[in-house]
C-alpha cells in the first residue's frame, strides 16, 4: 500500500510572510494536493520574545489570499513544551544526550580554539562522559557520533555527505530549559507524521543534526528536498530592494493570487517550456523531479507580465471579487454585477494589475468626467463642436444602441462632415472617458448607455463652445 504523503509549512511568526516562505509553503501544498496527501501548518514560535500575534495573523491572511489551505493545524510550538521535555528525557535516558555545565564563555573559547587550529568552531566534549546529574544552569547536549558520515539523500541535490567528526555535540535544551530549533523540529515532524520535507537549501547545514536525532529516537527518516534560494536580479539574496515585500503587499498592488502562485512556482520548478499555469494545472503537474538545482531569480517585471496574462485569461465574473476592493478604495460601489462584467471585458486585455483596471474603470461610474488636461487641449478644439453636435443628433434618433447601429451613426456623421473616423472619434473618446486612450469607442458607448453618453457629449460641446 502506497504511503500517504504528509508535508508541512512551519513559518516563524516574527514578521510577515515573504516570497521565499510563500514559495516553500506552495511547494509543500502542491505536492500534498497532487498526491492526495496531507498538508500541515505549524507555527514555530519558540522565540517568545520576537513572535507576535500580529505576525501569525499576517501569515494566515497571506495564505488565505494565496489559496493555500491546510489539513491539520495550526500547531503552535509554544504550546508543545511538555512534549519536548519528554523527548529530551528519552534521549538522556538512552544515553544519546547528556547534561553540560560549561558556561557560555568557556564554550566560546572552545569554538575559537577549534578555528585557530584550522578546524571547526565546535564544543570539545568536556562534559560528554562526566555523567552530570543535571539541575539548574545545565544545558543538555546531543551526543553526536565522532566517526563515520551522515548522508542526506536529497531529492533535489542528490546525496550530500557530512563527516561526523565535523559535527559537535549540539545543545537540544538550553540551561533555562527551553528546547532548541533543530530538536523541536524533529520532535514535531515525528509526532505529526511528516514524511516529506521540502524547504530552502539554507537548511542543509541543519539536516545532518536532524538526521542524527531521528536515528537516536528510532524514527524513520523523511524524504528531504532542499530547494535553491530565491535571488534578486543581481544574483544576491532577495531583499526589499529587489521588490521582495510581504505577500500581502502584492495583493495591495493588484496582483491576482493565481498569477502570484504561478510565478512563485516557476522560481525553481519547470515543466518543459510552459510559463502560464492555472492553479489546477500546477496541482496536476507539480513534482520534485522538476525542481531545478540553480537559484530562482525574482523579476518584478516578469511577475507583472504574467499577472497581465492571468487577468486577460480569467473569466470576468471571477475577477469581480478581486477587483471590488480597488474600486471601493476609489469610491465606486459597482453593485450591478452584470454591468461590471461588461466593464471588465473592455479592460482585461489592457490591464497589467487590478489597480490599473480600477483606475481605467472609473469613467464608467463617474457622473462628471475628470478630463486629462493634455487630452482636453489636444482634442477639444473649436472645430470639434459641430461634428459632436451632429453625432448627438444621430444618437438621439437611435432606438437600438448596438455596436452595428452606433457604427452607422458615426458613418452618417462622417458623410455629412467629410471627416475621417479618427477626427470624430478622438474628441468623443475624451468627452466620454476624459482620456485619449481607452477601450473601443463603440464598446464604451454601448456599455454607458444612451442617457449617459448624450449627457457627456453635451457637456463636452459646452466646454468646447465656452459655455458654462
Amino acid at each position: 500500500m502506497k504511503k500517504e504523503i504528509v508535508t508541512r509549512f512551519p513559518p516563524s511568526p516574527t514578521g510577515y510572510l515573504h516570497v521565499g516562505g510563500a514559495r516553500t509553503a506552495l511547494f509543500n501544498w502542491l505536492y500534498a494536493r497532487r498526491s492526495g496527501g496531507r498538508f500541515v501548518l505549524r507555527i514555530e514560535d519558540t522565540d517568545l520574545k520576537r513572535s507576535t500575534r500580529e505576525s501569525v495573523d499576517a501569515i494566515f491572511e497571506a495564505m488565505a489570499w494565496l489559496g493555500i489551505d491546510w489539513d491539520e493545524g495550526p500547531y503552535f510550538q509554544s504550546e508543545r513544551f511538555d512534549i519536548y521535555k519528554e523527548y529530551v528525557a528519552t534521549l538522556v535516558a538512552s544515553g544519546h544526550a547528556y547534561h553540560c555545565d560549561c558556561p557560555p564563555e568557556k564554550v566560546e573559547e572552545m569554538r575559537q580554539k577549534g578555528l585557530a587550529a584550522g578546524g571547526k568552531a565546535k564544543y570539545d566534549g568536556t562534559c560528554r562522559e562526566k555523567g552530570l546529574p543535571g539541575g539548574e544552569g545545565t544545558a543538555i547536549r546531543f551526543k553526536a557520533p565522532l566517526t563515520g558520515t551522515t548522508v542526506i539523500e536529497d531529492r533535489v541535490k542528490g546525496n550530500i555527505v557530512f563527516q561526523n567528526a565535523d559535527l559537535d555535540d549540539f545543545v537540544i535544551a538550553r540551561s533555562d530549559g527551553t528546547p532548541t530549533y533543530n530538536f523541536v523540529v524533529v520532535v514535531d515532524d515525528i509526532t505529526m507524521g511528516i514524511n516529506t520535507i521540502i524547504r530552502g537549501d539554507d537548511h542543509v547545514s541543519n539536516t545532518p543534526k536532524q538526521i542524527l536525532l531521528y536515528k537516536a529516537l528510532g524514527a524513520e527518516l523523511p524524504v528531504f528536498a532542499h530547494v535553491p534560494m530565491v535571488l534578486g536580479k543581481d544574483k544576491t539574496r532577495l531583499s526589499k530592494r529587489h521588490g521582495a515585500m510581504s505577500v500581502t503587499e502584492y495583493k495591495r498592488m493588484g496582483f491576482l493570487p493565481d498569477a502570484f502562485i504561478n510565478y512563485l512556482v516557476r522560481l525553481g520548478w519547470s515543466y518543459g517550456d510552459q510559463e502560464f499555469f492555472t492553479r489546477n494545472e500546477l496541482v496536476e503537474k507539480f513534482n520534485l523531479e522538476n525542481i531545478g538545482k540553480s537559484a530562482g531569480v525574482f523579476d518584478p517585471e516578469k511577475l507583472t507580465a504574467l499577472n497581465a496574462d492571468h487577468i486577460k485569461a480569467a473569466p470576468p465574473e471571477r475577477l469581480i471579487p478581486h477587483l471590488m476592493p480597488f474600486l471601493q478604495e476609489k469610491g465606486v460601489q459597482a453593485d450591478d454585477a452584470a454591468y461590471l462584467v461588461k466593464v471588465i471585458q473592455t479592460l482585461n486585455a489592457r490591464s497589467k494589475t487590478l489597480v490599473e483596471m480600477a483606475e481605467s474603470a472609473l469613467f464608467y461610474y463617474q457622473d462628471a468626467i475628470a478630463y486629462d488636461e493634455a487630452a482636453l487641449k489636444k482634442t477639444f478644439t473649436p472645430d470639434a463642436a459641430a461634428p459632436m453636435r451632429q453625432l448627438i443628433h444621430e444618437l438621439e434618433a437611435l432606438e437600438d444602441f448596438s455596436e452595428k447601429a452606433l457604427e452607422g451613426a458615426f458613418l452618417k456623421v462622417m458623410e455629412l462632415t467629410g471627416l475621417k473616423l479618427g477626427k470624430i472619434a478622438q474628441p468623443v473618446r475624451v468627452a466620454l472617458t476624459g482620456r485619449t486612450a481607452s477601450p473601443g469607442i463603440f464598446e464604451i458607448i454601448e456599455i454607458l448607455g444612451k442617457e449617459a453618453v448624450l449627457k457627456r457629449l453635451d457637456a463636452a460641446v459646452r466646454i468646447i463652445e465656452g459655455k458654462k
